[in-house]
């Protein structure tokens, strides 16, 4: 119960600043006031935005402690599925876990997280949270308002949901149960090494490279577009450049990878490609004509998640 007593408020809140959404007007006057506006890009400012996008829509199971910008003194930790695709749990301990992949979510993400969070401080140890609803009252925050924006998240992958009992949690065949069913479908998944936010994924019947970009998708697709016009957009032999798709604003490529190599065997051709990339993106002008085909052709290689 201590840890429950030494919780603080986040700092930072700030009714004052423009909403996300777009509109111009103040958060608090726009989707702050409940109106369910579709923010498009919840993650906007934060350095650690490529790792929440890839944890809230592909990655299997992972962990990252949250970077606050005032620390609790309990520990606060991000994970892609919780229990129940739980919004948040408070572990005996009194630490915290908030649930990236949750059963239902309003149009912005930041305030579902930032929402948990709150929810979590006062909660019960023990206790988790199903949903995040409208039931959660209050001034409403977002991660931007509660996390160091320069921080990215120190993300650690995990083969199966085994972090998901205590390490002083009796064992039942439920629990059992549950933890096969989990692991079941977990696909194989890598971090693809001195490369951000690029991860090797094994389908089952193909390897990806799924990649998150931070820059704006007319820069992306531009520079990939000078990339596939040079011949230059494939990572080696026996890979192709599948398409991207967009997820919370932000653009992702994948390439299908040949299924038969290990997944460290793709961290050169990455990084190699990552330069290429690089220098594309510093190039100023207007297309080629060769270019601007090639950027229609990749155009129709695109597909928007939400």
């Amino acid at each position: 119960m201590a840890a429950k007593k030494n919780r603080e408020k986040p700092a930072g809140e700030n009714p004052r600043r423009p909403c996300p959404c777009g509109s111009g007007k103040r958060y608090k006057a726009c989707h702050g006031a409940g109106d369910d506006v579709i923010v498009t890009r919840p993650f906007a400012g934060l350095a650690a935005e490529p790792d929440l996008v890839a944890m809230r829509e592909f990655l299997p199971s992972a962990l990252a402690p949250l970077p606050l910008a005032a620390p609790l003194e309990v520990p606060v930790t991000v994970a892609t599925v919780l229990p129940g695709a739980s919004a948040a749990m408070v572990r005996q301990d009194g630490s915290i876990l908030l649930g990236m992949q949750v059963q239902t979510r309003s149009g912005d993400l930041s305030a579902d997280l930032a929402k948990a969070l709150r929810w979590a401080q006062t909660a019960e140890p023990g206790s988790a949270l199903p949903v995040v609803g409208p039931g959660l009252a209050g001034e409403v925050t977002r991660l931007q308002d509660v996390l160091d924006a320069a921080a990215p998240l120190d993300l650690t992958l995990h083969q199966d949901f085994g972090w998901w009992i205590p390490e002083d949690a009796e064992d039942s065949a439920e629990v059992t149960a549950t933890l096969e069913r989990a692991n079941s479908v977990i696909m194989p998944t890598e971090a693809v090494d001195g490369v951000r936010a690029a991860y090797w994924v094994d389908t089952g019947s193909k390897a990806h490279l799924r990649w998150v970009r931070p820059e704006s998708e007319d820069a992306l697709m531009a520079a990939l577009a000078r990339l596939h016009a040079a011949g230059e957009l494939e990572l080696g032999e026996g890979t192709r450049y599948a398409g991207a798709f967009r997820a919370h604003g932000l653009l992702v490529p994948v390439w299908d990878l040949d299924r038969e190599m290990h997944a460290k065997e793709w961290a050169a051709p990455a990084q190699a490609f990552a330069t290429r990339l690089d220098q594309a993106l510093a190039r100023t002008g207007d297309l080629s004509t060769a270019e601007r085909s090639a950027r229609d052709a990749l155009a129709g290689k695109q597909v928007t998640l939400r």
